[in-house]
């Protein structure tokens, strides 16, 4: 990575790569920052533009020729003979004969099972090490436990399998090999510093999104820059947190603004007293697939036969066609459904299947008991769908309306007909969604960037 010096005047600071700091990256690029996004918290599976301050140090992973080049695939972890792999949608399991070894956890989309980290355990079953695995399918670090199961260090890897950066959990040092010299940092916040040192940021202002790492580096930052800003992203809570009180009492060195993300925070924390002039609502700028069109076509996604009401709601409803699909085989109990002349089964769906629905339909219904699959809510909402829910089974509340959760079927099924075939106010019900999902236009972040 070369010097950022004439890419831009800021640097977005992102404490791990989550949804909501990923969010945040996607509206700051689709309003043209063009700076550096650098994010703390490793899990190897960043886009090209990010940049891991952990495998910045470890060079190109891309370009070696001793990496995969792709993500690793479940069976492509190597394993002793005789020892063998199993895995379902959810993850993977390493057994030697009739004892579990290791157990393999998938990055996101987990049904594409493509390894992220790997643990592996001792006879008693205690996790000794974990393998974390990148996009590029490279061992890009290893984790050491103690015999309690306690990590207590984090070795990281270039592509050649050299040790760049070892991580000590208990004294929290870290050692760097660089350029055929050693550095010793006594945090993560100084190994930040590096980085931003070796970018040429260091005269940058900063956009961050947290309290902790992100917040010292801002303080520890020189004088004479552009503010500071803080976007926050947690959820509601009863208290203002002791490192925002300092940003609210205008006590930061650097961080004068902040900009909370979530509604039901934003109004708890103006509740507790804090001041609006300080503290504003910013929402995210969402990138829709397309615009709803009307037609009485609703999706449900779901891996269990647990589906709310759903039988019900069918015969309630002659009038609307349901497409449930899902990722696994189907039950007895869900495969009889197709019984019924408006309901169609897609077991065992294939990810272009599952993609041409979110494109014909129109409607979602989050009526599934456990757990989501193909992040189906939020996929829903970039689609344009009108989103419905039931209150016991609500999968991701930010993508759905107040107004558009029930308590009952009948209730759900009274709102279904009142707005089938009715345009407007279809129109009107998507416009709340959106409304209350805080959705952005990309000119509100183009104007922080003034």
């Amino acid at each position: 990575m070369e010097s950022c010096r004439g890419l831009n005047d800021t640097v977005l600071l992102l404490d791990n790569y989550g949804e909501d700091s990923r969010m945040l990256y996607q509206s700051f690029r689709s309003s043209g920052f063009t700076g550096p996004v650098i994010v703390i918290e490793d899990d190897g599976f960043f886009p090209e533009d990010v940049i891991s301050v952990y495998q910045y140090f470890s060079g190109d992973f891309q370009k070696n020729s001793r990496t995969l080049g792709k993500a690793r695939y479940f069976n492509q972890i190597h394993i002793p003979d005789y020892w063998e792999i199993s895995a379902s949608n959810s993850g993977g399991k390493v057994r030697d004969l009739y004892r579990e070894r290791g157990r393999i956890f998938y990055a996101e989309p987990k049904h594409k099972r493509l390894v992220r980290v790997v643990d592996w355990m001792d006879e008693k079953g205690t996790v000794r090490s974990s393998d974390h695995y990148n996009r590029y399918g490279a061992l890009y670090a290893r984790t050491f436990f103690n015999k309690e199961g306690k990590r207590f260090c984090k070795a990281y890897f270039d592509g050649e399998g050299r040790e760049t950066l070892l991580e000590n959990f208990v004294t929290h040092d870290i050692i760097l090999n660089r350029k055929g010299k050693v550095y010793v940092f006594k945090n993560k916040t100084d190994l930040v510093l590096k980085l931003l040192e070796e970018l040429g940021a260091m005269e940058s202002r900063i956009f961050f999104n947290s309290l902790s790492i992100p917040l010292f580096v801002s303080q520890r930052m020189p004088e004479g820059r552009k503010e500071d800003v803080l976007f926050w992203q947690e959820g509601a809570r009863e208290d203002i947190p002791g490192n925002m009180q300092l940003i609210l009492s205008g006590q930061s060195r650097r961080a004068r603004t902040i900009y909370v993300q979530k509604r039901a925070s934003y109004e708890k924390l103006v509740q507790l007293g804090a001041s609006k002039e300080v503290m504003r609502p910013l929402g995210f700028v969402y990138s829709y697939s397309r615009e709803n069109t009307f037609q009485n076509k609703a999706l449900i996604c779901t891996n269990s036969d647990r589906i709310e009401k759903c039988e019900e709601l069918i015969k309630e409803l002659p009038g609307m066609h349901f497409y449930i699909a899902a990722i696994t085989e189907m039950s007895s109990k869900l495969m009889s459904l197709s019984q019924y002349d408006n309901v169609t089964l897609y077991p065992a769906a294939r990810t272009k299947i599952i993609d041409q629905l979110f494109d014909t339909c129109d409607y979602y219904l989050d009526i599934n008991h456990e757990g989501e699959i193909v992040s189906a809510v939020k996929q829903a909402f970039l689609h344009n769908q009108l989103i419905l829910g039931f209150r016991q089974t609500l999968h991701n509340k930010t993508f759905i309306a107040a107004g558009h959760v029930f308590d009952s079927h009948e209730g759900m099924a009274a709102f279904l007909k009142r707005v089938m075939d009715q345009k407007e106010q279809i129109r009107e019900q998507i416009d709340l969604q959106k409304r209350e999902a805080m959705s952005e236009e990309a000119a509100a972040y183009a104007a922080l960037l003034k």
